[in-house]
């Protein structure tokens, strides 16, 4: 059994406690797309982790964790993050395992990706600046510089030449000199050498043996650059097709797909939202779920569960279940509203539309649900559940049209329900 885990609303979901939840009953985890602007938070002992590339899996010992060439991968991030894991006294050794063919985020990335934000001016994308989208420019316009280009250092200085001079005659205001970043980058590969492999023979040969290989997604659907409110988007496939591109394997290689989605909605830069809320209720969301962005610590525009994007995440990704995290937010409020459906000027809309220009004018149709006072938070069984909090995972169910196996009642790993008789069960028992 490989699952996916995959985002079901505009990233922020809970992915990583999810991923780090599951990951027991694997022996591979894989990511296979985006870069160091995910931001994968685990709280486990009561330590808190932010995974930015390195799957979430890596705080299990004997785990092997794959970054896919469908990663970009900024070799400074990198290194950086796997330091500060050792002053956990968590080590990568050779649990780590980067594909060849993934490409790299270089210093003009990142100057490259501010110019851009710059240049659009009020139409800012709300981006986290660290050069991921220019990353991916340079890879679909076959310019890039991969992995495994740095361990061929005469045509490395060529591509990096020619890729610096670029950068140069956009940016003005100053020169990058590309011989030092030659030299940097051969010092990056050597140290890489160890974990670079070709993943996609790796996984093969590890589906071989039997392994369980869980394949772990970053960002959103709705973030998707074919499938989201594009271009409101980030720069890669964070829906379930994604992890085919991403890593080399067939699509019958992913055997089960499970989307994360909290317990109401949240979004990070540009692009509409349409159950946003402002006001104290937004506030009061924020604060309570600590909706600031783990990677750059902007706070997050907050409102209701949409069911209609979660029902356009199942049908795009072919969900079989949903694990809903943040209920214990929601404790306390004496109503709790959920979008059914968008009013779009004389029409009543059920189906997400893919025109962002029809969507930002959509007004949501709110159906209106009974709040629990007594808290849930790190309840562990469904039927201890006030009864409020089980119509409301129950309703979001019918509304999303898939089964919630997992409810996520708190940050630490324990504070978790998994219900019984759902097919998330049945994975963990193959």
């Amino acid at each position: 059994m490989n699952v996916a885990v995959i985002g079901a609303q505009w990233g922020d979901e809970g992915k990583g406690k999810i991923v780090d939840l599951l990951t027991p009953h694997f022996q591979v985890v894989a990511r296979y797309q985006g870069g160091h602007n995910a931001g994968h938070t685990v709280l486990a002992g009561g330590t808190r982790f932010v995974l930015h590339l390195i799957p979430s899996g890596i705080l299990h010992p004997g785990i092997r964790c794959v970054i896919g060439n469908g990663v970009v991968v900024d070799p400074d991030a990198l290194f950086q993050e796997i330091e500060t894991l050792a002053e956990y006294g968590i080590e990568v050794d050779d649990r780590l395992v980067i594909s060849d063919k993934a490409h790299l985020i270089l210093p003009y990335h990142r100057d490259l990706d501010l110019l851009n934000e710059a240049r659009r001016g009020d139409r800012k994308i709300g981006t986290t600046s660290r050069g991921i989208g220019p990353a991916y420019e340079d890879k679909v316009g076959r310019r890039g510089i991969r992995v495994g280009d740095l361990f061929e250092a005469t045509s490395l200085a060529e591509q990096v030449r020619e890729n610096v001079h670029a950068r140069n005659r956009l940016v003005g205001d100053s020169a990058l000199e590309w011989r030092p970043l030659v030299e940097h980058l051969l010092a990056h590969g050597e140290r890489m050498r160890p974990w670079v492999t070709d993943v996609s023979v790796f996984l093969a040969e590890a589906m071989k043996r039997g392994e369980r290989i869980m394949f772990e997604g970053a960002q959103g659907t709705l973030l998707d650059i074919d499938h989201g409110t594009y271009p409101y988007v980030t720069s890669s496939n964070s829906t379930v097709g994604g992890a085919c591109t991403g890593l080399g394997v067939p699509p019958r290689a992913v055997t089960g797909v499970l989307g994360v989605a909290k317990a109401y909605t949240t979004r990070v830069g540009g692009g509409p939202l349409p159950t946003e809320l402002t006001g104290p209720m937004a506030e009061r969301l924020r604060e309570t779920g600590q909706e600031y962005g783990a990677s750059t610590g902007r706070p997050r525009r907050c409102g209701w569960y949409d069911a209609v994007t979660v029902r356009y995440s199942v049908r795009v990704n072919g969900l079989d279940s949903l694990a809903l995290t943040k209920l214990d937010v929601l404790d306390g409020l004496p109503q709790i509203l959920v979008c059914t459906a968008y009013k779009c000027g004389d029409q009543v809309l059920t189906e997400f539309p893919g025109d962002i220009r029809v969507l930002s004018t959509c007004r949501p149709i709110y159906e209106t649900l009974p709040g629990w006072s007594r808290p849930t938070r790190g309840i562990r069984r469904f039927e201890e559940l006030p009864a409020e909090a089980q119509a409301y995972v129950r309703r979001l169910e019918e509304l999303s049209g898939v089964p919630v196996g997992i409810v996520s009642t708190g940050s630490e790993r324990e504070d978790t329900v998994f219900r019984e008789g759902s097919i998330v069960g049945s994975w963990l028992e193959a």
